[in-house]
């Protein structure tokens, strides 16, 4: 009878404790959370600082986060949104759903930070990734690309920031042409995706000679694999930058803790996890430097991006215009 009263005060002492554990939830896109992505190693490193249960929920790809936030309405169980960029960030600062983040540094990012809401983690350059032993000579601009017989996967601009971000880099790039690179490109269209993860298998699995991806891409090929086989093509009307952010929600349980968590993604043990897990530039560059083979990649000579008002105002019309092109 007394150990089983012991093992019993054990099990409530185990219990209390774990009732105490302050619980940070963060909703991010499923390639970050999944097991070969940042999140395991973002979770391992803040917890060891934090005293507290670090939770990762995926939720699609990047624009179909705001979408989740927007139907709870802060009713939902997360702390932070991980993952919008800056085709986002003015819709989101919009709804009044999150709040400043509070942190103060210096980023390494190719244009100046000042939005008070939203904290950069990573970066990149959009492009179209193919594989040089198939691809040999791949097209340098959209009109070359709409030329060919390629076929090329993209994402759907309403649930991916990948594809939100193509609509963008052709507005950026061609302006009021936009609609006539969409219809030349139509037919170069294999098939549309709701995120990133199903387009790059597709072209993994040689479904599409071209998939939308990033100038980072080829490195996980390069560094994980030995195969430097995979490229991306550069674009003589530059490439749209694409700057991910987090934000922290205002209807979260554990304010003081999410603001420390958007301190920690400015830290060596955030950003040093990012460039071999997902492949993408830190944001704020690891005191060891980024790893051999990012060297080698496409360094765009023209940089692209709409400010945060100017792709808000532009994106609806893009998506319409891009919905008309692809239903005739």
């Amino acid at each position: 009878m007394k150990s089983a009263l012991i093992a019993a005060g054990f099990a409530c002492a185990a219990t209390l404790a774990h009732a105490q554990t302050p619980v940070l939830t963060v909703l991010a896109y499923d390639s970050f959370v999944s097991d070969w992505g940042p999140g395991p190693g973002v979770e391992k490193a803040f917890e060891a600082q934090c005293g507290c249960d670090l939770r990762l929920i995926g939720a699609g790809d990047g624009a179909a986060l705001l979408a989740r936030a927007r139907l709870e309405g802060g009713r939902g169980e997360a702390d932070i949104v991980l993952g919008l960029d800056t085709n986002l960030t003015a819709m989101a600062t919009e709804t009044g759903l999150f709040v400043p983040h509070g942190v103060t540094g210096t980023l390494d990012l190719p244009i100046a930070w000042d939005d008070p809401v939203f904290l950069p983690f990573d970066w990149s350059w959009f492009a179209f990734v193919h594989d040089r032993t198939l691809v040999p000579t791949p097209p340098k601009s959209f009109r070359e690309l709409a030329d060919s017989d390629l076929k090329i996967v993209i994402q759907d601009p309403r649930s991916s920031t990948p594809g939100l971000g193509l609509l963008m880099w052709i507005k950026a790039a061609y302006g009021d042409a936009s609609k006539q690179i969409w219809t030349d490109l139509a037919d170069n269209i294999l098939t549309v995706t709701p995120g990133w993860s199903e387009a790059y298998d597709l072209f993994l699995q040689g479904e599409a000679d071209m998939v939308l991806s990033y100038t980072t891409s080829p490195a996980y090929h390069l560094i994980a694999e030995n195969d430097d086989s995979k490229a991306a093509a550069a674009f003589d009307e530059g490439h749209y930058m694409q700057i991910e952010v987090a934000g922290v929600l205002a209807s979260s349980k554990n304010p003081e803790l999410a603001q420390q968590f958007m301190a920690f993604m400015l830290t060596d043990a955030f950003q040093s996890v990012i460039p071999e897990t997902n492949w993408m530039y830190p944001a704020k560059t690891p005191e060891a430097g980024l790893p051999a083979g990012f060297d080698t990649l496409v360094k765009p000579a023209i940089s692209l991006l709409l400010t945060p008002s100017e792709a808000e105002t532009a994106r609806a019309p893009a998506i319409e215009e891009w919905r008309g092109v692809l239903a005739r």
